[in-house]
């Protein structure tokens, strides 16, 4: 284009750069916002407004951020942010769970064996709060480098005075309202670990066990000791468990019969596994024999302990024995299984229990007595085959139980522990009917935590740990009887406030209660009272959250509004919260809980250093930014398990400079428009009301999918307008009008209202996903544009409205023309490919319509077609189907326009199109 030519035209101007760059200007915005304190003013703006609280559930205070924290705070942030914009007053605390195994285990790990033997108490707690505070610094400062806005200067830390105090608060009411009591149940417990642990610190994973089928002499009479010695027979996957065994739980409506083997003894067994069970011990021959027995009538029958001589072992029945394995007959240890303890409970049982703390046999394991539960297995196998009283042995492999923390699997171990009870004070009806006062997104996710409320047993709420909030009950040394009443418990919160919960390890109970606490059973004196040496469980302590945070903080209330974190959360701090909310409130503490899945990879496998397919979330900003991941989290279906890989950040990345560059479209033509010279919607041409239309359409789908949480519609309902409403029609089809027309044509400006309208739409949508981005962008728009707000994330939520039946007939009207628009387009592109034409502007086009779309396109008229179509000129004629015919363009090619046109007749400027012509004397 001639040098004159050029200087005539409006061509795009922008200091917005193309080349995003995030990782390095990220941090500026951060800046940015620190300075006009961009928390304190999203709170001010909707002062008085509707309050929504998001509460957040605390991360642990350990190591850096991965994927899935990032996930989840970007998440919770995304919300915010378009809550905020929407006019709710929206604070957004930020936690960190701060006590617990996970640091003290680290801590451990750090000081070695030896220096953990001479530490004390009190210093191993200050070692873990140190650790603690250090991890809260840095977690802090990646989920700031991730764009996540909240009171990052005063968030709430478990191990903060009030907090703790909070946990005693929540423990008086239930204890003394008889939901928490002390008693020996069978838990789980880490030997590695030595501690309790809750079904919330458990993982599941595959293990190999010994599967053993043992012979139980009968010591009483039975039906069949007149065909042989009787022997009942019990299969069991824990032979360890065997010294603890009291009795074998038969089905009571079962029937049981006699099976003799070749050496003539009988082994008694439920008749319908009676094959499975000669499959698997490989018996060539057997015999059954009656009579058949139903298992009620074998209840109360002896028989002599496979392992202690001189002890012996009753038959009982039981609902919880399963005909689909096994023998019918289980083996039965109260002490290591909570149906065990049930069953063990219902007929009144001895419970011994000879595993200690460090998974070793006491004198209670006979033989074994010093040897490890793994140890021992084969150890007992080997004894039981010795005395012929091992059928068969051979190995399964099963889902079993491990501690979240080192990994190790753990045993079933009855010790005194303290508990919640679910049924003393109808916490678990109380609690099934909280939850469905509540709305549980996804959806299905309401039968998953109902299920888990309706089948956990009572909560372990001790640990036998030392980093943590004490147990707040009292022992009288002289008798043994637990001490705790309104007066000492009020006492232990206010030296918990005062002091925090060290004071509990560093002071005597005389100290701190009330001079005239006495034991009530022998009468003892406060001075002889001993503190409780168990800390709470760090579920009950994230649980009192709702009382700790949400009631003590003004900015807060109870309920909240959402609470959201990942789909394990229904075992975990979900279900934690609403068993204390309900047991003290009679309420939950949510009005809606947010549920997502897990992060993996491709894949779809989870993440793991010895799979080598970890993908670091400090490494992608460094790379890539923020943005990206917080598009990726936008785009992703938070009800199914998240997929990240470097080929879904790359895609992620691709969809990104997409909507990026849709921006600096906008901005670049945006240089020398004001507000003052906008068109009104009547003066514009129909094309611009259509897009506004669009826009209008957009807003309405992207704020209901922020409405419903459903935030992959919002980027897909984004991403679709740029890409296809914008890019590929509207923004192409504009070029023209934009670059040639007179800079203050009517054309020109309502081409430029429209450009306005969707910029300062569009930049708020996507505020809260492209939290950088869309502060960069607002920051290069022009200032009148900004409407006075110093930041986009101050701006409010967009609003756009259309003259509703204008609008409904345009949506009609235009979805014909845009059929014909993508027929027309088939054909230009076959045509370029053919060689016939290069560029569109070199064709004209005939479009033959039946009468009703033909009708359609003449109403908006040729030259509109041939604008919208991008084409020199525009044919309509009859036919029966939509058929395109592309001609060669008629005319000259316009060297400043470059549409093919007759040239001006101006003698001014006689080579150049009409259009331009006029343009040219209006610009001399």
């Amino acid at each position: 284009m001639p040098n004159d030519y050029k200087n005539t035209m409006n061509l795009p101007q922008t200091e917005f750069p193309m080349r995003a760059n995030l990782s390095q200007r990220e941090p500026e915005w951060l800046k940015f916002w620190e300075d006009i304190d961009i928390y304190r003013r999203s709170l001010q703006v909707n002062e008085g407004g509707e309050t929504f609280i998001l509460h957040d559930g605390p991360p642990y205070a350990n190591g850096h951020i991965h994927m899935g924290t990032a996930y989840n705070k970007v998440l919770k942030d995304l919300i915010v942010k378009y809550k905020t914009m929407r006019g709710y007053r929206s604070p957004y605390v930020p936690g960190w769970d701060c006590h617990g195994q996970p640091i003290e285990h680290q801590v451990e790990k750090d000081l070695g064996p030896q220096k953990m033997a001479q530490i004390s108490q009190a210093e191993l707690r200050e070692r873990c709060r140190e650790y603690a505070l250090k991890f809260v610094d840095v977690q802090r400062e990646e989920f700031r480098r991730l764009g996540v806005r909240g009171d990052w200067d005063d968030p709430y830390l478990t191990l903060a005075h009030d907090y703790e105090a909070g946990n005693v608060k929540i423990f008086k009411k239930m204890y003394l309202d008889g939901a928490i009591y002390k008693g020996a149940k069978p838990i789980h417990w880490c030997v590695r670990c030595h501690t309790a642990l809750a079904e919330a610190e458990i993982e599941y994973a595959d293990e190999v066990s010994d599967s053993i089928y043992v012979a139980f002499r009968f010591t009483d009479a039975t039906p069949w000791d007149t065909e042989g010695p009787a022997f009942i027979l019990i299969w069991t996957t824990t032979p360890w468990t065997l010294p603890a065994n009291v009795a074998v739980t038969l089905a009571e409506d079962a029937d049981y019969v006699g099976v003799r083997l070749p050496d003539g003894h009988v082994l008694v067994m439920a008749e319908e596994l009676v094959e499975p069970v000669a499959s698997v011990t490989g018996w060539d021959s057997y015999e059954i024999i009656g009579p058949r027995v139903k298992g009620s009538e074998l209840s109360g029958l002896h028989y002599a302990h496979p392992i202690h001589a001189k002890v012996g072992g009753v038959i009982v029945t039981g609902e919880h024995v399963d005909l689909s394995t096994g023998t019918g007959a289980v083996h039965t240890a109260p002490g290591h299984g909570e149906e065990d303890y049930l069953v063990g409970q219902r007929f009144d049982l001895p419970m011994p229990m000879p595993v200690l703390d460090d998974g070793t046999f006491d004198a209670g394991g006979g033989p074994f007595a010093g040897m490890s539960v793994t140890d021992a297995n084969p150890r007992i196998i080997e004894w039981l085959r010795e005395r012929g009283a091992l059928i068969a042995a051979t190995t399964i492999t099963h889902s079993y139980p491990h501690c979240w923390r080192c990994k190790k699997p753990v045993i079933f171990r009855a010790t005194e522990q303290w508990f919640v009870s679910m049924e003393r004070t109808h916490l678990r009806e109380r609690a099934l009917r909280a939850i469905g006062e509540v709305e549980w997104i996804p959806g299905w996710s309401v039968n998953r935590i109902s299920a888990m409320v309706a089948d956990r047993p009572d909560w372990c709420i001790s640990r036998q740990r030392a980093w943590g909030v004490p147990i707040p009950v009292h022992k009288c040394s002289v008798c043994g009887e637990t001490v705790a009443t309104a007066s000492t418990f009020d006492a232990v919160i206010e030296l918990f406030e005062r002091e925090g919960s060290d004071a509990w390890f560093t002071k005597t109970p005389a100290e701190y209660l009330p001079k005239d606490t006495v034991c009530p059973r022998c009468g003892a004196g406060v001075e002889n009272l001993v503190p409780e040496d168990d800390i709470v469980d760090v579920w009950w302590e994230s649980g009192v959250s709702h009382t700790s945070v949400l009631e003590a903080r003004p900015e807060l209330r109870r309920p909240a509004e959402l609470y959201l974190e990942g789909s394990d959360q229904h075992r975990g701090w979900f279900q934690s919260n609403l068993l204390t909310s309900v047991g003290v409130y009679d309420a939950p503490p949510y009005k809606a809980v947010l549920t997502h899945g897990f992060i993996v990879d491709g894949e779809g496998r989870k993440m793991s250093k010895s799979l080598g397919n970890v993908i670091s979330p400090l490494d992608v900003i460094a790379k890539s930014g923020a943005d990206i991941i917080r598009l990726w989290v936008a785009a992703s279906d938070y009800s199914q398990d998240v997929s990240v890989s470097d080929e879904i950040l790359d895609r992620t990345s691709e969809a990104y400079r997409r909507i990026r560059n849709t921006f600096r479209f906008l901005l670049s033509n945006l240089y020398d428009f004001e507000p003052s010279e906008a068109v009104a919607w009547e003066d514009m041409p129909e094309l611009d009301r259509f897009a506004l239309a669009q826009l209008a359409d957009l807003v309405g789908r992207v704020t209901a999918s922020y409405d419903d949480w459903r935030f992959h519609q919002v980027f897909h309902a984004v991403y679709g307008y740029c890409v296809t409403d914008l890019s590929a029609v509207y923004l192409d089809v504009l070029k023209d009008r934009l670059y040639a027309d007179a800079p203050g044509s009517v054309g020109r400006r309502s081409a430029q209202t429209v450009l306005a309208q969707i910029l300062t739409t569009l930049v708020r949508l996507v505020a809260p996903i492209l939290a950088f981005t869309a502060e960069e962008v607002w920051q290069f728009m022009p200032e009148t544009l900004r409407g006075g707000h110093v930041s986009v994330h101050l701006a409010g939520w967009p609003e756009l409205d259309v003259p509703e039946q204008e609008g409904a007939a345009l949506r009609g009207v235009y979805a014909v023309v845009l059929q014909v628009r993508d027929a027309v387009t088939k054909a230009l592109e076959d045509a370029r490919a053919a060689g016939t034409i290069g560029k569109s502007q070199e064709a004209r086009v005939v479009v033959a319509a039946p009468t009703d779309v033909r009708a359609v396109l003449k109403e908006r008229g040729m030259a509109t077609l041939a604008e919208l179509f991008i084409v020199s000129d525009v044919e309509v004629i009859a036919s029966d189907e939509l058929a395109v015919t592309i001609e060669p363009a008629r005319g000259e090619k316009c060297p400043r326009c470059w549409n093919y046109r007759e040239l001006s007749h101006d003698s001014a400027h006689p080579d150049v199109c009409g259009r331009c012509a006029d343009v040219l004397s209006q610009l001399a």
